[in-house]
């Protein structure tokens, strides 16, 4: 599959989202849930995510088809939450129809690295990847070749997962995103 030629080249900031409550509700999930869901991510033998932990809510069934994914339990308890920010944050595409085949929780401890990468696998290449730091520190560096940025809480952002990009957290506090891929079904695949 070939790249989506909507994706942004770089870093697009999509517009700020209201989080109401959802951010407390994140914030308030304990240890003990983030390390029994990481424990069961799909995800884990990525060796580029160091010390980031996941609570996945939807991932794709195949690496080489973003059209199939499937839901993970926790996804029941946090979708009439978590999915109004999702339609907000892609309103600027005008999406009728929009899937979303990964949603997911990801938190970096302080001190945490994603090494530079490229997200290889065939099901990247064609959605949308989008971040909402829902926490974040002055000290939390967003790499996208060739720049470093930093991601605003509140914000949404499309990031160019193809091409090279890395994460440093050089504060004292974790970071957490809130981050899912969408497409549009009514847009023919290359």
């Amino acid at each position: 599959m070939i790249a989506n030629p909507r994706k942004t080249r770089s870093l697009l900031r999509l517009g700020p989202v209201d989080l109401g409550s959802l951010r407390d509700d994140i914030l308030a999930i304990p240890d003990s849930t983030w390390t029994s869901e990481n424990a069961l991510k799909p995800n884990r033998g990525y060796s580029s995510l160091d010390r980031t932990e996941h609570i996945v809510f939807r991932f794709i069934r195949d690496p080489r088809d973003c059209r199939q994914s499937s839901d993970y339990p926790q996804w029941a308890a946090w979708r009439e939450r978590i999915e109004p920010v999702l339609y907000a944050a892609i309103r600027p595409y005008g999406y009728a129809r929009a899937q979303f085949p990964r949603i997911m929780l990801a938190r970096m401890a302080a001190g945490g690295r994603i090494l530079p990468h490229k997200d290889a696998n065939p099901a990247a290449f064609w959605p949308h990847k989008i971040h909402i730091p829902i926490t974040t520190n002055e000290k939390v560096r967003f790499y996208i070749e060739p720049d470093f940025h930093h991601l605003e809480v509140g914000q949404a952002y499309e990031v160019n997962n193809l091409d090279v990009h890395a994460v440093d957290n050089d504060g004292d506090t974790a970071r957490i995103h809130l981050i899912f891929e969408c497409f549009d079904p009514d847009q023919p695949f290359a």
